[in-house]
């Protein structure tokens, strides 16, 4: 049973210490599963020699039992055969072979029940050992957990106002400087070298797109305003239009415009040859 109180021992003892006190704990509790697990066979080894022994010692007083009867039926055939001394030989012989039966039959009844009891303390010590290894996976994992969130808060406090956040908001800084002084320069090489009137009219037709788009859209939605009423005709004479109206109309050009400007493309034509001429010359 010696080997009962040591696992005992060992089961019992407080896991949770290793967390704390060994140098890796992962390893410590797997030994010591190990170790659990090596003398649990052991025991188990322990436990049937001693199944053994008890089978072997029913067998032993199954055969002195069997002797006491073999030898009352040879004391009865001598009695029937009237040879009384042989009878009282095989009496004697009898009772020796019950004397050891009564013997088997008692140390069989106590191995049979010392039997019984290591069987019980076998199971009751894999169960234990069991649930050691399951704690032992839950340990190790409250382990692992732990080292996890060690490492994240020594991160965290390695990281202080003069580390790597405030590298990046004073690299931001920085950059949002640089364009600034970009859109500076722009702004000023435009307003001293560029045509500043074309920049407006250019700003001002971007704009006027986006101004029509919206109108018409407006209108596609059947949201555009409705159209001021048009003026009375007393107040608004024909006259006038028409002559707005032509004065807005393009004029086109003359007859003597049109030739006058044939003649000096013919003319330009004309010396254009000439050049070529003294070119090949």
């Amino acid at each position: 049973m010696g080997i009962f109180s040591r696992l005992a021992q060992l089961i019992k003892s407080n896991l949770n210490e290793l967390i704390s006190t060994a140098e890796d704990p992962e390893k410590m509790l797997n030994q010591v599963v190990l170790e659990m697990t090596e003398q649990l066979a052991s025991a188990k080894k322990q436990v049937a020699v001693s199944i053994a022994d008890s089978h072997r010692l029913g067998k032993q007083y199954e055969n002195e039992a069997q002797q006491v009867k073999e030898w009352e039926r040879k004391a009865m055939m001598a009695v029937r055969a009237g040879n009384d001394e042989l009878a009282k030989e095989a009496l004697a012989r009898k009772r020796e072979h019950e004397t050891l039966a009564n013997a088997y039959q008692e140390q069989y009844e106590k191995q049979k029940a010392a039997v019984e009891q290591l069987k019980n303390a076998l199971r009751l010590l894999n169960n234990k050992i069991e649930e050691a290894k399951r704690k032992k996976n839950v340990l190790i994992a409250r382990k692992k957990r732990a080292e996890a969130q060690k490492a994240i808060h020594e991160t965290m406090s390695g990281l202080n106002n003069a580390s790597a956040f405030e590298t990046f908001d004073r690299m931001a800084g920085k950059i949002e400087q640089m364009e600034a002084e970009a859109d500076a320069s722009a702004e000023i090489s435009e307003e001293y070298s560029g045509d500043g009137l074309a920049a407006k009219f250019d700003k001002l037709e971007s704009t006027a797109g986006t101004d029509m788009d919206l109108a018409d859209l407006k209108a596609k939605m059947g949201l555009a305003p409705a159209a001021p009423p048009a003026p009375p005709a007393a107040q608004a004479p024909a006259a006038p239009v028409r002559v707005a109206a032509a004065a807005q109309a393009p004029a086109s050009p003359s007859q003597a415009e049109q030739d006058e400007l044939a003649a000096a493309l013919a003319e330009l034509e004309q010396n254009e040859q000439q050049q070529e001429k003294k070119l090949g010359r």
